[in-house]
């Protein structure tokens, strides 16, 4: 396979485009990500930057998020705790190491800061969001396995406080989406999302992984609770993505938007959770979920055949032909968990080779979305993306569907 030492490309020359999907996963692993560390990572120390351009130049040179900080402090801790390799390692430190910056209050830590680690200037970038907290904790929970000797707990803890305490609706227990919302039923308010829910689902049950303490299961089960009993809607076996500020539905296009990406990303961690000692019986709503997105969530032919729409109407009447790439891997992940079938084995490994083949395949780094006829119409690279594309690769290898470098 032709490799590159330079970063100029980072995602060019590649393997041929008729390479086999396991030359796509060692490529992505030995060249790709060493380079994209590099490329991306603040020269004056202050973490990744959050967004490459379409020819792999950093974006947004002077504004990070803690959002793409804790994904990535996750994603390279993840992998260093699988492969064991010390460039992870680094990146992950990297990451790391940041996170002091964004803090507001103890457990809290707000959307952004500039280049020089201080407030933007932007009051929207000081607000504390609850999806982003979700991160947090995915990435110190990780961080922590990584590193035995450094006892994390009261970080997690605060954490998990400071949302109870200042992200949390006390009339509902829906989760707020940011700390400066004082009525979250006003009209104006933002609409209930369910990804925050699911995210600190996510994320409870991670914690619960890498430390072994019973009570983060029990959180995440009272999360997941939560968010189903708001968001999903049992007579179609979907998840609603919004819903009003007075919790009622919301008219229109928007109250029937379903994402098939989240249909599998809820699916995965409901059975997540049932493997790790929780709930069985969430299989269930998990199966329900997956039967929808398999009968109407993929391209059945044309260039994009197999991969996943970004929405669908609850009731099927219209569809978005368009393909973002976060979605395509909770589809490889949800295969993968089903190995087991021979068909979703099989499609796991196909729609892995179409990602490598359609979004990174002659790009400088790798694109956001195609269109029906694979042509890019969000040509930038988003670092946060990574969390998804490396857990795709870490699930499939898993599931013994690939390898990853150093596996037997």
């Amino acid at each position: 396979m032709n490799t590159h030492s330079s970063i100029q490309s980072i995602a060019t020359p590649q393997p041929a485009e008729d390479a086999q999907l396991q030359e796509w996963v060692d490529w992505f692993h030995q060249s790709f990500l060493p380079q994209w560390i590099e490329r991306a990572q603040d020269p004056e120390g202050f973490g990744f930057y959050d967004l490459l351009d379409d020819k792999a130049k950093p974006l947004q040179k002077d504004r990070r998020t803690v959002l793409a900080q804790a994904r990535l402090l996750f994603t390279f801790s993840h992998l260093a705790l699988i492969t064991g390799s010390t460039v992870f390692h680094r990146a992950a430190r990297v990451a790391r190491d940041t996170l002091p910056s964004f803090r507001k209050t103890p457990g809290i830590y707000s959307r952004a800061r500039n280049g020089t680690k201080q407030p933007t200037g932007n009051k929207d970038d000081d607000l504390a969001l609850s999806y982003d907290q979700s991160f947090v904790l995915l990435g110190l929970s990780t961080w922590g396995k990584l590193n035995p000797e450094v006892n994390i707990d009261a970080e997690l803890e605060a954490c998990w406080l400071s949302i109870a305490n200042n992200l949390t609706d006390p009339a509902t227990d829906l989760l707020l989406e940011h700390d400066g919302l004082k009525d979250p039923q006003h009209p104006d308010a933002p609409w209930r999302a369910q990804n925050p829910h699911m995210h600190l689902y996510e994320a409870a049950l991670q914690v619960y992984e890498m430390t072994g303490c019973p009570a983060w299961l029990e959180r995440a089960k009272q999360m997941r609770m939560k968010g189903l009993e708001y968001f999903y809607d049992q007579a179609t076996g979907t998840l609603i993505e919004f819903i009003a500020p007075n919790l009622k539905s919301l008219a229109g296009r928007n109250g029937q938007r379903r994402e098939i990406g989240h249909q599998c990303e809820w699916a995965w961690l409901l059975y997540r959770e049932a493997e790790l000692g929780g709930d069985t019986q969430v299989c269930g709503t998990a199966d329900a979920l997956l039967a929808f997105a398999d009968k109407y969530g993929f391209a059945s032919s044309g260039v994009m055949q197999g991969a996943t729409f970004d929405a669908v109407a609850a009731d099927t009447s219209w569809r978005e032909d368009n393909f973002l790439l976060w979605p395509q891997t909770e589809a490889i992940k949800t295969y993968a968990i089903r190995k087991d079938h021979t068909d979703h084995a099989i499609s796991a490994q196909q729609l892995m080779l179409l990602v490598f083949r359609k979004y990174f395949a002659n790009q400088p780094a790798f694109v956001n979305q195609l269109d029906n006829t694979g042509k890019p119409i969000w040509p930038e690279a988003l670092s946060r993306l990574l969390y998804h594309i490396v857990l795709a690769l870490t699930e499939g290898a898993r599931a013994g569907l690939w390898k990853l470098p150093g596996q037997n």
